[in-house]
């Protein structure tokens, strides 16, 4: 991991899988993706590099799942079934992390989310990825 990226502990909801992560952009990265699984997901990601991800413990207990071309892969806890991780279809060098399972960061800690077309994915148009919209969150009073 490259001491000049931003470092964060993250965890499962169970405690099962606890991880440090490099985000390579630091939260400048978010997003969300409309695509059938992260549609149904719901997460907020962040990216780190290939290598930026270690699992501390609880390897054993990560479970994976593939869909369509099988390219990317998404990881989640066994146990507790939080979704912790992914390695991305778009850029295989980059994986996709769980702002919710990061110590001390919340989803709605991001006033405005990019939300990327992932129905229309780059892979399978040939066009560079385009924004769908912005996921707004607004508390209460």
């Amino acid at each position: 991991m490259d001491a000049e990226t931003d470092l964060h502990a993250g965890r499962c909801h169970c405690g099962a899988v606890r991880f440090d992560v490099a985000l390579s952009d630091g939260f400048r990265s978010i997003r969300r993706c409309t695509c059938s699984y992260c549609r149904m997901r719901g997460a907020v990601v962040a990216m780190a590099e290939a290598g930026g991800i270690r699992i501390r413990q609880g390897a054993e207990v990560l479970t994976s799942y593939r869909f369509h071309t099988g390219t990317a892969e998404h990881f989640f806890c066994s146990r507790c079934g939080i979704y912790t991780h992914h390695q991305r279809r778009s850029d295989s060098t980059l994986y996709a992390v769980n702002v919710a399972c990061l110590e001390g960061i919340s989803p709605f800690d991001f006033p405005a989310v990019p939300v990327m077309d992932g129905v229309n994915h780059t892979n399978d148009t040939g066009q560079p990825t385009r924004r769908a919209g912005t996921l707004r969150y607004e508390p209460a009073d």
